[in-house]
């Protein structure tokens, strides 16, 4: 009879027992967020956009590089609507190098895991250390990937989750409203919030479409 995996069976008794206490289910982010309540939004990258068609086709067509940058790009504008704080971690776990961070807004950055670290593990760390209070600056986790280990492993420890597809969806319904409020006034139309972006910021988006523009027909 093969052993129990104890790390996975301790993770079960925590989700339940959390998902009884505080209703942890996954529910939308507009339920789960607001601007005040210290919320950070942990989104693993790679599974993102191997979930998200128009990323994944992406992908398949020039690499993962352009694929990061359309979904940073896509997420700059959302997370700058939402107003809450947002960290997108890619892999880096084959390259030798340290893990690196970098802020393209105040609210959001993207990190990079060190060698021999996944997106995995560095988000179930984050996890780990918010549920022991090492992380008092941050009042709440959510965590968007559709990986069902890694979304049973971060419940356990008190994360709330929310998959992949489902932040598809919100940050569409976003974009819409958006869209739709700009063509209702007078302002100027941009992409997804992108003039009332800082300069900064602006340039980051430019270089990054120039280098994404071929996927145009």
């Amino acid at each position: 009879m093969r052993r129990l995996n104890l790390k996975f069976f301790v993770n079960i008794i925590r989700m339940l027992f959390f998902r009884t206490a505080f209703n942890a289910t996954p529910i939308t982010l507009k339920a789960m967020v607001n601007s005040s309540d210290r919320s950070l939004l942990l989104v693993d990258g790679y599974n993102v956009i191997g979930a998200w068609p128009s990323l994944k086709k992406i992908s398949d067509r020039h690499g993962l590089e352009p694929a990061r940058d359309k979904l940073i790009e896509t997420l700059i504008g959302y997370t700058h609507h939402q107003g809450y704080q947002t960290q997108i971690v890619f892999d880096s776990y084959l390259q030798d190098t340290p893990g690196s961070q970098e802020r393209y807004t105040n609210h959001l950055s993207v990190y990079f895991t060190a060698h021999a670290q996944t997106a995995d593990t560095y988000i179930e760390k984050t996890c780990a250390d918010f549920w022991h209070d090492r992380a008092p600056a941050i009042g709440r986790i959510i965590v968007a990937t559709s990986d069902n280990a890694q979304k049973m492993t971060v419940m356990g420890y008190g994360a709330q989750w929310i998959s992949a597809q489902r932040l598809e969806i919100e940050v569409d319904l976003t974009g819409r409203r958006l869209r739709q409020s700009q063509s209702s006034s007078q302002s100027p139309k941009g992409r997804f919030l992108f003039h009332s972006l800082d300069a900064k910021v602006q340039q980051k988006l430019e270089k990054m479409r120039h280098g994404i523009s071929y996927q145009k027909p």
